[in-house]
């Protein structure tokens, strides 16, 4: 994911809301959200490239979701896929925080990443940049190609659209459309991260466009007290062109 939005512990019946948008680039193959047969149990996207996945939940109410650290004169080929940290998190049967702890050793040797991870008990954020790892207090948090909450323009109007969108629930439309919003903001507010100006503004909107790479899903998550999960995903094609809307709605245990 570049962008997720997220509200742990605000909402009085949804404990976590999440909207989130997974950019990449659009020949990468990636399979919509499904079951994976070879994980039973477990609810995600799928990098066909590396096998792992930027976002999923389970039947157990485990959840995890990362982003990538821009910082391209740090990036190196070669490193194990950052999507494998997701995807071992949510298949692991051990409590969530022994878990992120195990993979710290695994999460060293990829290129930089943010994870955020946990289940109905607690919610962490962890990065190999900082070697951090956080059990979340109640909140509105943001999180894109940085660290948990830094103030990039698309956060913080995010986290300003999720807190007006969060009343609408169980109505997911305002999560979608805070993520449709494709405003490229002024030079001066833009990061410095490595990249070329142009690519600086491109990459500050929330919904990404352009004919190589761009975003590629949208993402709305909300969990309930009671356990129900309604989990959707809206796929989009090169130009704009929607794809397939994949909805879910199960019951964790």
């Amino acid at each position: 994911m570049c962008l997720i939005l997220f509200a742990w512990r605000v909402h009085p019946r949804f404990p976590l809301v999440v909207a989130a948008n997974r950019d990449e680039f659009f020949a990468r193959p990636t399979a919509a959200a499904a079951f994976w047969h070879d994980r039973p149990g477990l609810l995600a996207g799928r990098d066909l490239e590396a096998g792992g996945t930027w976002m999923g939940i389970t039947h157990r109410g485990r959840f995890a979701a990362l982003t990538n650290y821009r910082d391209p004169g740090h990036q190196k080929a070669g490193r194990p896929s950052r999507g494998l940290l997701v995807a071992d998190f949510l298949h692991s049967p051990a409590p969530a925080h022994d878990t992120l702890l195990g993979l710290a050793a695994q999460g060293a040797a990829c290129n930089g990443y943010n994870l955020l991870a946990g289940d109905s008990r607690a919610l962490y954020w962890g990065s190999n940049i900082t070697g951090e790892l956080r059990e979340l207090p109640p909140g509105l948090y943001g999180l894109s190609n940085h660290l948990l909450d830094t103030p990039w323009p698309k956060v913080d109007a995010g986290r300003t659209a999720l807190a007006a969108a969060l009343p609408a629930l169980p109505d997911l439309g305002p999560l979608f459309d805070l993520l449709a919003d494709d405003r490229i903001f002024p030079d001066e507010r833009l990061p410095a991260t490595g990249v070329p100006l142009d690519w600086e503004r491109r990459l500050s909107a929330a919904f990404i466009r352009s004919p190589d790479y761009g975003t590629r899903c949208s993402t709305a998550l909300a969990v309930g007290a009671d356990g129900t999960v309604m989990f959707e995903e809206q796929t989009w094609l090169r130009h704009d062109e929607r794809g397939e809307r994949r909805r879910f709605r199960i019951q964790s245990q």
